[in-house]
């Protein structure tokens, strides 16, 4: 086929669609054989043998059906990882033979064996299937002869060029019974890459997705006549929750291919053909499955189960006393809709405290359907000493094999209850192991004296009803008024200075008494201005930059501040200023400054307020 090699290309652009698969564990010595499982009469493949260390001695078997064109070319390669500090290395030998199939049919290639440090190792069988030549993509070829000159047609994709199918692995199933739908991509052209995938709900079924692997190769398969390249992209489980014809709706999926454009050009190698990408929208065939409902004579005690299973059940003592625990297990394992299966029912006797059973699933979704097991316990208590009977178990599910119910039943339990400890009456000491919740069932005696109360006596309607209202409401009222008082004071600006000045100027002087006690002479008498002229700033309503000490007396003249204070605070300013640039002072100066300034500034701030 014309352009299969870029085919290999698609396997990476379907990786998103894909679920991670699961990884295959490796033995210490790994010998894999790998080839197509499908090849076309008369065109060449590759047989590789991959081996996780050196080997020596490989020895093919009798590849009947094939010839051997050249080989073995061997190529090596190597790996290292490091891991939360944990490096890990890989090697493998890889050898190729190119190989040729000159006969249709299907043919198995028989293990190969290698030496491995004196130990002989045998790889994997593989099976073959030799397909016949695309008799269209001869015609095209024999009939692709036209040169530069000819008419160019345009790029398109043909429906049998590429296309989805959805397949189905049966069409007629019972209610419950699980089968498959398998979208496969068939293909003859090069795709570039994926655009919007819509694939169908699946309405009256229950689904359960399968994995598929995220390193599967294009597969070569043979349909209506003709070879394609096809790769699985999605594979669903189905259980169908009815009966009757049920449809599944087309999926779409949008694609783009490179395809012949039409035009060739000449080349320094010759004339070749141009190649354009052309944009597809593939969509799936609609599907019809006939759902048969289950057949009548269903068992009283039948648990929906569908498939082929078996019945393990075991009990965790048949000799224990009261108010100790007893556990029935019960473990269903097989193929089939395992999770839908109703839990079976255990009859204890009726002075057994029971629990909620716990169910423990462990199963994989396979194509077959839901494989793996399925464990209940029943968990019990005898309350009295005693001999007791536990009837037999029974499940009863629709067997696909035979097309018919059956009963699997467990053997009958007798138990012996030994006289208990009274102190265990409570199953509080199996919370841990069972998950269950215990309510306490005795509850102690209230002692001491009644009270009492008139049966005439009411709440509502008494005074104490009516302060739970009026209470809130007059707080409510009185933190209104509140707020507005606060809200105008702040809102005039000046008036909350004037207000807020004894505290910045005290703040100011506790910051001049830090630099008293650190012999800071000029911080000193900077710090005491500073309290002194803002002071004033924030009384007066006058900013720093107009105060003068002139001002200063005639507006505290204005206030009726006495002429003794007043002379008190100009004193105060010209020491100030004085300090600062005579020589150093004692500290008992600067002491006695600052107690006339603290003074000084209370009888203001007290006159002041009284004005």
């Amino acid at each position: 086929m014309k352009y299969c090699l870029g085919k290999y290309r698609v396997i990476f652009l379907i990786l998103a669609l894909l679920p991670a698969g699961t990884a295959a564990l490796q033995s210490q010595v790994t010998f894999r054989a790998s080839a197509p499982n499908g090849v076309v009469k008369g065109e060449q493949f590759r047989l590789s043998y991959t081996l996780n260390q050196e080997g020596k001695e490989l020895r093919l078997p009798d590849l009947k059906g094939f010839e051997v064109l050249f080989g073995p070319s061997t190529s090596r390669s190597f790996s290292q990882s490091t891991v939360n500090g944990k490096t890990t290395s890989e090697s493998s030998v890889t050898y190729t033979y190119i190989l040729v199939a000159p006969e249709e049919g299907t043919f198995t290639i028989e293990p190969a064996s290698i030496t491995v440090n004196g130990s002989n190792y045998r790889s994997n069988s593989l099976t073959v299937k030799v397909l016949p030549p695309d008799k269209a993509a001869e015609n095209r070829q024999g009939g692709d002869s036209g040169g530069a000159g000819s008419s160019p047609a345009a790029a398109t994709v043909n429906a049998n060029d590429a296309f989805i199918r959805a397949i189905v692995s049966k069409n007629d199933v019972y209610e419950q019974e699980g089968f498959t739908v398998t979208f496969r991509l068939y293909t003859t052209l090069n795709i570039t890459n994926l655009g919007k995938i819509e694939f169908p709900e699946f309405e009256g079924f229950m689904v359960e997705e399968v994995a598929i692997a995220s390193n599967q190769q294009l597969q070569m398969e043979r349909y209506n006549g003709r070879n394609y390249y096809t790769a699985d992209l999605k594979k669903t489980l189905l259980f169908p929750q009815r009966s009757g014809k049920i449809t599944i709706p087309s999926g779409r999926l949008e694609m783009v291919f490179s395809v012949p454009s039409g035009k060739r050009v000449s080349t320094f190698f010759g004339t070749q053909e141009v190649m354009a990408d052309v944009k597809k929208a593939l969509v799936t065939n609609p599907l019809t499955v006939n759902v048969k409902p289950l057949p009548d004579g269903k068992p009283l005690n039948f648990s929906n189960a569908v498939g082929t299973f078996t019945f393990t059940p075991s009990i965790s003592t048949q000799q224990t006393r009261a108010n100790e625990p007893v556990t029935v297990s019960i473990e269903i394992s097989g193929t089939g809709n395992m999770k839908l299966i109703q839990n079976p029912d255990v009859k204890f006797p009726t002075n057994f405290e029971v629990y909620d059973p716990t169910v423990t699933n462990n199963f994989q979704v396979t194509t077959n359907g839901l494989t793996g097991s399925r464990k209940i316990e029943y968990l019990a208590i005898p309350r009295y000493e005693g001999s007791y009977d536990v009837p037999p178990v029974e499940f009863s599910y629709f067997d696909l094999n035979t097309h018919s119910y059956k009963t699997l039943k467990s053997s009958g339990y007798s138990l012996q209850i030994a006289k208990g400890d009274p102190g265990k009456a409570s199953a509080s000491s199996y919370v841990n192991q069972q998950n269950v919740r215990v309510e306490q069932d005795i509850r102690f005696l209230k002692t001491g004296e009644p009270q009492y109360q008139y049966k005439n006596s009411f709440f509502a309607g008494s005074p104490g009803y009516w302060l739970w209202y009026l209470i809130p409401l007059v707080a409510l009222i009185l933190f209104y008024l509140f707020n507005r008082k606060m809200a105008r004071e702040n809102a005039d600006v000046a008036r909350m200075r004037t207000k807020k000045a004894n505290k910045m100027a005290i703040r100011r002087l506790k910051m001049a008494e830090k630099f008293l006690k650190g012999h800071n002479k000029e911080k000193f008498y900077d710090e005491v201005l500073r309290a002194l002229w803002g002071y004033f700033s924030d009384k007066l309503s006058i900013p720093v930059a107009n105060l003068t000490k002139d001002n200063i007396e005639k507006e505290l003249s204005d206030y009726g501040v006495d002429t003794e204070l007043t002379g008190k605070f100009m004193q105060i300013l010209n020491a100030c200023e004085f300090a600062r640039y005579a020589p150093a002072e004692s500290d008992t100066a600067m002491d006695k400054l600052y107690n006339e300034t603290v003074d000084a500034i209370g009888k203001m701030e007290s006159k002041l307020k009284r004005k």
